[in-house]
């Protein structure tokens, strides 16, 4: 069922519309917690009631609008109202029902729904918050699909699940930390009998998911992990035994577990190997972009050293002009003499002379040490890197091995089995004869 609503104002244009005569059938179904019984009254009601608080739009509006072709009684939509109002928080708020039928463009009769909620709470006189109304509606929606055995669109097949089999390497590494969440494999499996409308689409349909379609003994149908779990379809679609067989028909052409296990085992590790030449070709991409990457940093140390040279060398002629003009010629030069200021100038180059050597020196081999940090920077990050990927290598050679060890061995057990039941054929007592 389709669930489309929002908050809104406006309640007398809402009013007009739910009470159209375009519609064939326009009938009021329920007018719940307001004094006047019929639509405008009861609109006009939470009108006067949200101006005295802030709420601008103080009415709540739900469509809502069956799947094409399929017949809906009044006490389904009821439901799915209560359902909504429930997940919303609003069951306390009055509340209106309606009902419609009208003609669609194919010329079928077709009825749907629209239920109105006042979000003004009268005891706190504040409206009732509404938060993720987009997401709730849609999962009640996914519900109701299920409920009523309806074929889900594919829009409503939750995104998690839309192509899990190419599931990626963080995935893997994360599912085998924290195994599955019984939840979100419910769903998972509710949404795949859904989308289905035949045993072999919802075959397919697990197989996307890594599951095989099995028959489980007395359980009938059953679906088959990697790991040899078995999971009862009736129990986790949550619907009956007798609803599956209808669907599916009957298992007998099905593997048994132990195939099942054998064809899951497999066709995973064939997804890890996937995975793992995907590794192989990203470790070869980074190790050539780690070469530029030294490359660049050498080229960039060249370019600043040659920076620095020359610009210490500029330096170096302004410093030296500075200091020659101390020392003065001529006869200037000879009173400086006599004065000792010559003495005191000589002595002061002499030590700008070393002071200046000295930074220079300090400029280059500060270069040279930032250059070598980051080139040790590199080397680590290369290091570190090298050594998760041989960790995650080493982790998907040992996954990939044990299951197509675990296939191996129960597709060998599997065959044993059948040997030996032809075997037991064999040797039994000959009919007597008549």
């Amino acid at each position: 069922m389709i669930l489309h609503g929002n908050q809104r104002g406006g309640s007398k244009n809402l009013a007009v519309h739910l009470m159209k005569d375009e519609n064939e059938r326009v009938e009021i179904h329920d007018v719940r917690g307001f004094i006047s019984q019929d639509v405008m009254g009861a609109l006009t009601e939470s009108y006067a009631l949200s101006r005295a608080t802030k709420c601008k739009q103080h009415l709540y509006s739900l469509s809502l609008n069956p799947p094409k072709g399929k017949d809906v009684s009044d006490i389904d939509f009821v439901e799915a109202v209560e359902l909504v109002e429930q997940r919303l928080g609003l069951s306390k708020q009055p509340r209106i029902i309606v009902f419609h039928e009208k003609y669609g463009s194919d010329g079928e009769l077709r009825k749907h729904a629209h239920a109105v909620w006042s979000r003004i709470d009268t005891q706190r006189m504040k409206a009732v918050q509404l938060s993720y109304t987009k997401r709730k509606l849609q999962d009640v929606s996914r519900e109701l699909y299920i409920r009523h055995g309806w074929r889900m669109p594919h829009g409503f097949i939750n995104k998690h699940y839309r192509d899990p089999k190419n599931f990626s390497l963080a995935e893997w590494q994360q599912a085998k930390r924290q195994g599955k969440d019984p939840k979100v494999l419910k769903a998972m499996f509710q949404e795949r009998w859904s989308m289905s409308d035949s045993r072999a689409g919802f075959s397919h349909a697990l197989e996307e998911q890594g599951f095989i379609l099995a028959r489980g003994g007395k359980r009938g149908f059953v679906a088959v992990d990697y790991k040899g779990e078995v999971y009862s379809i009736s129990r986790w679609v949550g619907v009956k035994a007798k609803a599956v067989r209808e669907k599916l028909g009957e298992p007998d052409n099905l593997p048994n577990v132990e195939e099942a296990h054998a064809k899951a085992a497999a066709m995973t590790a064939n997804r890890l190997q996937e995975l793992r030449d995907l590794q192989n070709q990203k470790v070869e991409r980074f190790k050539t972009v780690f070469a530029k990457r030294r490359v660049t940093l050498a080229a960039k140390k060249l370019k600043d050293q040659e920076r620095l040279k020359i610009l210490q060398r500029q330096r170096q002629a302004r410093e030296d002009t500075i200091r020659r003009e101390r020392i003065r010629r001529g006869l200037i030069g000879f009173l400086d003499r006599l004065t000792g200021r010559r003495r005191k100038m000589e002595l002061l180059n002499s030590q700008e002379l070393e002071y200046a050597l000295q930074r220079d020196l300090e400029e280059r081999t500060s270069i040279s040490e930032t250059y070598q940090q980051q080139d040790h920077q590199l080397g680590a990050q290369d290091q570190d890197k090298q050594q998760n990927i041989q960790i995650t290598d080493h982790e998907l050679h040992r996954d990939i091995t044990w299951l197509r060890r675990t296939a191996d061995l129960d597709q060998a057990q599997y065959q044993n089995d059948n040997a030996d039941k032809k075997q037991n054929r064999n040797r039994g007592d000959p009919e007597p004869e008549m």
